[in-house]
């Protein structure tokens, strides 16, 4: 038999999704990814970002707990002899335009590199679009489950441990993490980090869809330089990276079994459905046969007949 399809009213005509084909996780019944909406894009997700900073700004402080969280997390990196942010912290502060640049980078690049690539899946690869997401989306509502059972601390808040607030100290602006936002943000809210996250999310799909070398590398160099600015600006403990590659996996899971593959495996494009002749019936088993029976025995007849 030829390799069955499934036409879908929402995008495209594509092969059956192998998980279907075996019968595993059949009964999800995997989606077929929708033509993105303009304008639902951009309410779903200023609609999101909101619930999600309603929520992460609601969970309950509890500093003493995230205090004790976090000296936790100290001695367990010490023992696993990888407690390095102290190090790096007064290292790089020790230079002020680096410092300086990693504290507007922490500050802004979350956000403006994640809409970007945002952007263009929407606008070059609207039939993963949707899947992608997907990915962020799951990735990020988890971590919001991380904030309320684990209050942390990060290490510029912590008590006797010498950590610089590199923002503090240099007057830079933009930050939700100290100076004069803070009073808006959830200041224990360090595990899982979503500036890795998001910044893996980022470069993963940049070095699965682009086509160029240097943009695949850079895709990759992208969270290795947001895990060295984290820590550098102590708003973060190396295992609250960890934390977000965690959470970005759940994200890649859910969109794995959502839509029956990975996402950057879907289509590039979300074909309009064509109409489909159906196929000509094959004959059945001896019929083709009995028709050159029954024409032989018609020309018989005719011929003893004259005719």
């Amino acid at each position: 038999m030829g390799e069955t399809t499934v036409n879908s009213l929402d995008d495209r005509t594509t092969p059956s999704s192998p998980i279907g084909a075996d019968g595993r996780w059949a009964w999800l019944g995997a989606r077929s990814p929708r033509r993105p909406r303009i304008w639902f894009e951009l309410l779903l997700i200023a609609l999101s970002y909101w619930v999600y900073s309603l929520i992460r700004n609601a969970v309950p402080e509890q500093k003493a707990e995230a205090l004790r969280n976090a000296d936790w997390i100290w001695r367990a990196e010490e023992s696993l002899g990888l407690a390095f942010e102290h190090a790096v912290n007064h290292a790089v502060n020790s230079v002020t335009w680096l410092i300086v640049t990693m504290n507007y980078y922490y500050a802004t690049l979350h956000f403006v590199v994640t809409i970007g690539v945002l952007v263009w899946l929407y606008r070059g690869h609207p039939g993963r679009y949707a899947a992608f997401r997907t990915v962020i989306f799951a990735t990020t509502a988890v971590a919001l489950v991380g904030y309320y059972l684990y209050p942390l601390a990060p290490p510029r808040l912590m008590e006797n441990k010498d950590f610089i607030d590199t923002v503090l100290v240099h007057h830079t602006w933009g930050s939700m993490a100290s100076g004069d936002l803070k009073h808006v943000s959830n200041q224990y809210a360090a595990m899982p980090s979503m500036h890795i996250g998001w910044s893996l999310w980022c470069g993963l799909t940049i070095f699965f869809l682009a086509k160029v070398p240097w943009a695949r590398v850079l895709g990759l160099l992208y969270p290795a330089a947001t895990l060295v600015v984290i820590v550098a600006t102590a708003n973060h403990f190396w295992l609250d990276a960890v934390g977000g590659v965690i959470c970005l996996a759940f994200g890649f899971l859910v969109a794995y079994f959502w839509y029956g593959t990975w996402p950057h495996r879907l289509s590039k494009q979300v074909e309009p459905l064509t109409a489909v002749e159906p196929r000509a019936s094959a004959p059945a088993k001896g019929a083709g046969v009995a028709a050159d029976v029954r024409t032989d025995a018609d020309h018989e007849e005719r011929v003893g007949s004259g005719t």
